[in-house]
């Protein structure tokens, strides 16, 4: 195929390959619709409602947030052909940066440094992986390593006196808080009509009350990124130039392209978005810097980044089940054990939908698994907790199982480039 036939064809840029069914907003919402409905109906039938409260939907996102912001730097930089599994790295450097500019000056400027700081990490990675040609996870896994250890060196030297007034080892001083939005009036009538626990109507309430109630400023920016870079990198041509790169870098490079540099300029974004997680984490969820903070939370940004297909809609999606995991067994550990019926009863409808196209093998397995968390349910009170804290990374593993069949990367994405290949 010519160059200009493959630059023609708008499938090689991204699209969904061919054979592929892509979900429909239609089909989408009327999914969205299904599970607030099975959410509505084991809530009746189990008297525990935490699964849609205003509180759970509001934890649920910011725990999404750093996730998301993870997620989308891993999109940009993959999109241009880097593999950046170095996030995790970048997102220690944005908690420290974000925790020691908010503490010196003010935490709006902390969002600023924490995303300062994981561009110097992506800054890094660009030159390593792109003008040097090493292999990107290894540069990845050099970065996961280089930068906490810095980090975790500077804060104890910063913060000695710190430290010995009590606050304990690896931690700095509080920054200020960010403010809160909440839709004053909407707020009330919402929780309000979440009180009464009507079928359906107070789960869609206790949903929207979540969205609209006590929210950090940063989940706003966060949702505003988000979109934004879906319209920059599918609705012009820096965007399509871009996705170039990590599609056909040879080609794009024929065509005009500066491969090298969009690279770059792709994965210092991809350092800002997680460095800006990472300031979340240290601004909002704890107003401090301490060692080990982001627990792994750059490889489940990865996770939801592949979930998601490598598109911004499918990332956000991800995002929001980790979150919702994560913040579930952090807030009611019986909503948990609730949770073990929602999936039984969804497992046996994905067996029913399995037999109707007749996968047969898949069916069975499906309602294996379906029966067993019932009976598990059924015969347990609880969960045990060290269960529930892995909860997150079990639906981790589960989802990217389920979703490996429908996955179609950049093709470039994690190859060495070198300039002049086009040419």
């Amino acid at each position: 195929m010519s160059t200009a036939t493959a630059a023609a064809k708008p499938k090689a840029l991204g699209g969904k390959p061919a054979g592929k069914t892509k979900l429909s907003t239609p089909v989408v919402l009327l999914l969205i619709a299904g599970v607030i409905t099975l959410f509505s109906v084991v809530g009746m039938l189990t008297g525990n409602h935490g699964l849609t409260s205003s509180g759970q939907v509001a934890a649920a996102l910011g725990s999404a947030v750093p996730i998301a912001l993870a997620g989308l730097g891993g999109l940009w930089a993959e999109r241009a052909g880097v593999v950046n599994i170095g996030l995790e790295g970048m997102m220690v450097a944005g908690t420290f940066c974000g925790a020691w500019a908010g503490y010196l000056v003010n935490p709006w400027v902390g969002l600023l440094a924490g995303m300062a700081g994981g561009a110097l990490g992506g800054l890094l990675h660009a030159l390593v992986t792109v003008t040097f040609g090493v292999d990107h996870i290894v540069s990845g896994v050099g970065i996961n390593l280089l930068i906490p250890g810095i980090c975790a060196y500077v804060n104890k030297i910063c913060y000695t006196d710190y430290v010995a007034d009590g606050a304990g080892a690896n931690q700095s001083p509080p920054a200020n808080s960010l403010p809160n939005f909440t839709v004053p009036g909407l707020s009330h009538w919402l929780d309000t009509v979440e009180s009464h626990h009507w079928f359906l109507v107070s789960d869609i309430a206790g949903i929207l009350g979540g969205v609209v109630t006590n929210l950090s400023v940063v989940i706003l920016i966060a949702a505003a990124l988000i979109v934004a870079s879906y319209f920059l990198l599918w609705r012009t041509v820096f965007g399509l130039r871009l996705r170039s790169c990590g599609e056909n870098p040879t080609a794009a490079e024929s065509l005009g392209v500066n491969v090298y540099k969009y690279k770059y300029i792709a994965v210092i974004v991809s350092g800002a978005f997680a460095g800006l997680a990472g300031s979340y984490l240290s601004l909002v969820a704890a107003h401090f810097y301490k060692d080990g903070q982001t627990q792994g939370r750059g490889y489940i940004g990865l996770a939801a980044m592949i979930f998601g297909n490598w598109l911004p809609g499918g990332l956000a999606a991800g995002a929001g089940l980790f979150g919702f995991t994560d913040s579930l067994q952090l807030r009611d550990a019986d909503s948990v054990h609730v949770l073990l019926i929602v999936v039984a009863v969804a497992m046996a409808l994905m067996a029913l939908w399995q037999l109707y196209r007749r996968k047969f093998t898949g069916a069975i397995v499906s309602f294996v698994v379906a029966g067993g968390l019932a009976l598990w349910f059924t015969t347990t009170d609880s969960v045990p907790r060290p269960l529930i804290v892995a909860t997150p990374y079990v639906i981790t593993l589960v989802v990217l199982a389920l979703a490996s069949q429908r996955l179609r990367p950049p093709k470039a994405d994690g190859q060495i480039y070198r300039k002049g290949q086009g040419k």
